[in-house]
């Protein structure tokens, strides 16, 4: 044991035991003490955590910062809703902080740090379901509100151009046919894939590499698709096509995102990356094993306005976009019985695909 760590579990011999993180601080935010857990959890040993202010070490310190004063001011613990916590080469870990007053050795602060990632997920998981339920239903009464007037608009423009002999005026009825015939084809789209779900054995990897050709296809310079495969990873029961398009539509967005204009059109790196997950819960069940799949970019980012309605029909962070791609990869996620979701932030966006394999 170094010598940092037994000064550590001499002063404070009954935290050396316990499961959650504690970190002990002066009366100046500096950490003085760290048991085993909380150098588990944010991956640092006690020797580079004891000594730093520790507020320092998380992404909001500000806010982190005046909730130390409050708590030591109030003498009353104060809980934190979350704290970043970014460690080098990873992506945000969000913490739960509760802060408590205590007098032992002149040390005034004890933080209980617990890791919320899976609650956090189970929340967004919810909202998502509850939205998209509610966005089927608003789709179902708008497409029925549509269809009727539509298909009675393309009818009427039939028949006058029957009636009419100049040829630049058909061209005008022309236009409103094919008008009529793009938007049945969108409400078709919204309303998602008829077809019936076809269930097979299906191996992810064939699936990512129909994806890889494709893309490199559509986009043969500036784009660099790397994989990442877990090859442990078993078949899963599933719709070839439908997971086929699911995966392509965040891939082509992920393109198309690194040769924006928001991105100077330089291009950038996407990563088809899988692993098996334990004990995962998706869509409200529990399953003993999953497919983690991410789709990893280097561009820049989901735009902020618009990523609490990213899944939502007919919302594109790019201009000219129909908004109808991730619509259907949330739907296809759903016949699977998985889940879709997404970090972002400049320079790394992971959108992840979470299916049940047993």
């Amino acid at each position: 044991m170094r010598p940092m760590a037994e000064a550590n579990a001499a002063r404070f011999p009954g935290l050396e035991l316990l499961a959650t993180a504690v970190v002990i601080l002066d009366g100046a935010y500096v950490v003085r003490y760290t048991n085993p857990s909380a150098e588990n959890l944010l991956g640092a040993g006690a020797r580079s955590l004891v000594g730093q202010p520790f507020a320092a070490l998380f992404t909001d310190s500000a806010t982190l910062e005046g909730m130390l004063a409050q708590a030591l001011a109030v003498r009353w613990s104060y809980r934190a809703q979350t704290v970043s916590y970014e460690r080098p080469g990873t992506e945000l870990l969000p913490l739960s902080c509760v802060v408590t007053p205590i007098d032992v050795a002149g040390l005034p602060l004890l933080v209980e740090l617990r890791p919320i990632q899976e609650q956090l997920r189970l929340e967004r998981e919810e909202r998502l379901l509850e939205q998209q339920e509610a966005t089927r239903e608003l789709l179902r009464n708008l497409a029925h509100e549509i269809k009727n007037p539509l298909g009675g608009l393309r009818g009427s423009a039939q028949l006058l151009e029957g009636e009419l002999d100049r040829h630049d005026l058909r061209e005008y009825t022309q236009v409103i046919i094919k008008e009529a015939d793009r938007l049945q084809a969108l409400l078709d789209r919204l309303l998602t894939p008829s077809r019936a779900v076809q269930l097979a054995a299906v191996n992810i990897h064939e699936v990512l590499e129909r994806v890889r050709s494709l893309v490199q296809a559509e986009f043969p310079s500036g784009i660099s698709v790397q994989r990442n495969y877990d090859p442990s990873v078993p078949d899963l029961v599933g719709d070839i096509e439908q997971l086929i398009q699911a995966v392509l539509n965040v891939v082509r967005n992920a393109a198309q995102a690194l040769l924006s204009g928001e991105n100077g059109g330089r291009g950038g790196t996407i990563v088809l990356r899988t692993r098996a997950a334990r004990q995962v819960t998706i869509a409200r069940q529990r399953h003993k094993l999953a497919l983690e799949l991410q789709v990893i970019d280097d561009g820049p980012g989901v735009p902020e306005e618009i990523r609490d309605r990213v899944f939502n029909p007919l919302v594109s962070g790019r201009e000219g976009g129909s908004g109808i791609g991730l619509a259907l990869v949330q739907t296809y996620a759903q016949n699977h019985g998985g889940v879709v979701e997404f970090d972002s932030r400049p320079g790394r966006t992971i959108f992840t695909l979470l299916l049940p394999l047993a």
